[in-house]
């Protein structure tokens, strides 16, 4: 048996969505150093430019291009452009998701509608577009980002953490339909990561050390360290994977609170 080149994605297509910053940002270099063909989207398509150009200044091959996930006719049209243009779509990995702080009797409509067309329903749409391609072919990963909030949760938290629940619900039935045609659909659920979303809690010093001394790691984590999982999961590493949550969170959801008990 040989797994020298279990993590290769050499001669792999991925669409990474997120690209401009944070996590997407990582992962779309991770790809790219492991050998794919990178396809970088954003809402900011300067942002996805800006990482395709980085990516094909270290001598890979990247593209970026502006994508809003919340619009289903413009995800089908950038898979298909990206299909037609690359032959393929072996491996799409989707992290936006925006964030409303407000306690349940504070939220507006609007802002319920918001939350849930990006993070909800742009991941539904994206699963869904890359579904019709992959199944077609007969392979293919997806990876969508949910959170710890798929299971726990904290005041002000009640839409964000619906909708990443969600996201599990949904990658698991993706899991299930899609993987007699050869593909594979999972979530990675972060802890708390330094990015764009989580910037107004960094920028409050209380704010930020009570979340570092939630976990484990007693840290926040840095973007690139959601690279490893994904890689994981969009590789042949995970060829008996689907329909999985992976938590990368620095032990946050395994531990209850941060008191040690007397004589432990």
């Amino acid at each position: 048996m040989e797994f020298s080149n279990l993590f290769s994605l050499k001669g792999k297509v991925a669409a990474v969505i997120g690209a401009a910053s944070g996590i997407g940002e990582a992962v779309a270099v991770g790809c790219a150093q492991h050998g794919a063909e990178v396809h970088c989207l954003d809402i900011n398509g300067a942002g996805a430019e800006r990482t395709a150009g980085m990516i094909s200044s270290q001598g890979q091959v990247a593209h970026g291009t502006c994508l809003d996930i919340s619009d289903a006719d413009a995800v089908d049209h950038a898979l298909a452009d990206l299909v037609s243009l690359s032959g393929q779509v072996d491996i799409v990995v989707c992290t936006p998701s925006i964030n409303v702080r407000k306690s349940i009797l504070a939220y507006s409509g609007e802002e319920f509608d918001r939350v849930i067309s990006v993070n909800l329903k742009g991941s539904f749409n994206v699963i869904q577009a890359a579904g019709r391609h992959m199944t077609a072919q007969g392979s293919g990963s997806i990876i969508l980002f949910s959170s710890i909030r798929s299971q726990i949760v904290e005041p002000g938290q009640s839409v964000y953490a619906a909708t990443k629940a969600g996201i599990v619900q949904i990658a698991r039935t993706a899991a299930a339909e899609f993987g007699p045609s050869g593909v594979r659909v999972n979530a990675i659920a972060p802890g708390v990561v330094e990015t764009p979303l989580t910037a107004p809690i960094k920028a409050k010093q209380e704010w930020y050390d009570a979340y570092a001394s939630r976990n484990i790691m007693e840290r926040w984590a840095e973007p690139g360290e959601m690279v490893g999982a994904a890689l994981f999961l969009a590789s042949q590493a995970a060829s008996y994977v689907t329909g999985t949550v992976l938590f990368v969170d620095g032990g946050w959801t395994a531990v209850d609170g941060r008191f040690q008990p007397p004589g432990v």
